[in-house]
């Protein structure tokens, strides 16, 4: 297998639900992303033989094929460039970073683009569930009836609490966790730490006023222990409330590989290279706990052990899981989600893992570290998860 590098990484800022993007077109916002990842690298986009695109909610203006879609509606690319559209749930755009590792890694392809996004002001979760067929009757789910003989039902409050249970994490190490997620995001912007990997976007402010913003909506700085006990506790939970959960938004990611030949070729250089990447499956009750069982397999195929890793990134989908991972993985939690996480940044479905992956190697180059993990849980009980090193 042929090593394959990173060689540009964009994201737009993460959009509140109802916030900045809420008007954008999601094929418009990727194809925003794709064109500024080529133009920081001044690549020329026929070169590009796929964009592979991670959306959950394959619907509406994010259905038909956003892959293919985002490159037709970009300002930059030929009718020639190719695209599809994958869903792994929350790890869809990672699992769309490891398909084109996979494509470049085996000699098939030499360009491509992965790609994430979810428009959750428009589609928000479990949007794919809802409606009627052509016959006026509910399209249905796809939990039937032999699925919830063997597994039961699927709530992701449950699964968050039950996690919590299990691993005994406690409210008040939940609480703390949040606050530092906040705190750290808030830091990272102020410090410009993300300023490498944003695309300032144009969008809407409350009244309806054209805006730009160049930073992330979602991040509340003054979030305390205060503001956190006062919030409700959800339903069917014990105390699992919407400041210890990831929030709902919208926003778009773009990552460059290369093999190491083509990008020696054109002169490109490296921001990264792919080590190795996993996917597991995970009980399907509990769903949530994903990155606890990949974590090892993606270490062992790397060759490396937890404690060579610099940098983690694992999706703060619910505060227990990425707590309940270090804890299982005895990982430093001083490497986990350094820069903030989804409590603060959100949690764009589709997006996340490219977000994540985009995060990371930005910070392994900003910190001149070597190895970034980044995992997330998803739907249905799975977890990608993806070793890169700084190169």
């Amino acid at each position: 297998m042929d090593d394959v590098f990173v060689v540009s990484t964009v994201r737009t800022p993460v959009g509140k639900r109802n916030g900045y993007l809420r008007e954008w077109m999601a094929a418009d916002l990727v194809g925003s992303v794709i064109d500024e990842a080529v133009r920081r690298i001044d690549l020329d986009p026929s070169l590009v033989e796929d964009v592979i695109n991670g959306t959950v909610y394959q619907i509406g203006e994010q259905g038909f094929d956003l892959g293919r879609m985002a490159p037709l509606m970009a300002s930059k690319f030929p009718i020639s460039v190719p695209g599809m559209s994958v869903n792994r749930q929350c790890g869809s755009s990672l699992s769309a970073i490891q398909i084109a590792h996979g494509m470049i890694a085996s000699g098939n392809m030499e360009i491509i683009i992965a790609t994430g996004c979810e428009m959750m002001s428009k589609y928000t979760l479990q949007s794919d569930l809802n409606g009627t067929l052509s016959s006026g009757d509910p399209m249905g789910t796809p939990f039937g009836e032999s699925y919830t003989k063997k597994h039961g039902g699927t709530d992701q409050l449950l699964s968050a609490q039950m996690i919590a249970d299990k691993w005994e994490i406690t409210l008040e190490e939940c609480w703390d966790f949040a606050i530092a997620s906040h705190a750290n995001a808030h830091q990272a912007t102020i410090g410009g730490y993300f300023k490498n990997e944003i695309l300032p976007t144009a969008g809407l402010d409350k009244e309806g006023n054209p805006i730009v913003r160049d930073t992330d909506e979602t991040i509340r700085p003054n979030t305390s222990l205060e503001t956190l006990k006062d919030l409700k506790v959800l339903p069917g939970t014990k105390w699992i409330t919407a400041g210890i959960s990831s929030t709902i938004t919208d926003g778009a990611s773009a990552v460059v590989l290369m093999s190491e030949k083509k990008m020696k070729e054109l002169k490109l250089q490296p921001m990264a290279r792919i080590v190795a990447n996993a996917v597991i499956g995970s009980e399907p009750e509990i769903m949530l706990t994903g990155p606890i069982y990949v974590t090892p397999k993606v270490l062992k195929k790397a060759g490396l052990k937890i404690n060579d890793i610099d940098l983690f990134e694992i999706n703060e989908a619910f505060a227990p899981i990425p707590l309940a991972w270090a804890k299982d993985c005895d990982a430093d939690m001083s490497k986990l989600n350094v820069n903030g996480g989804a409590m603060a940044l959100g949690h764009p479905v589709g997006n996340s893992g490219a977000r994540l992956a985009v995060t990371a190697i930005n910070e392994l180059q900003r910190r001149k570290a070597r190895y970034a993990l980044v995992s997330l849980c998803t739907g249905g009980g799975m977890a990608p998860a993806t070793i890169f090193e700084r190169t």
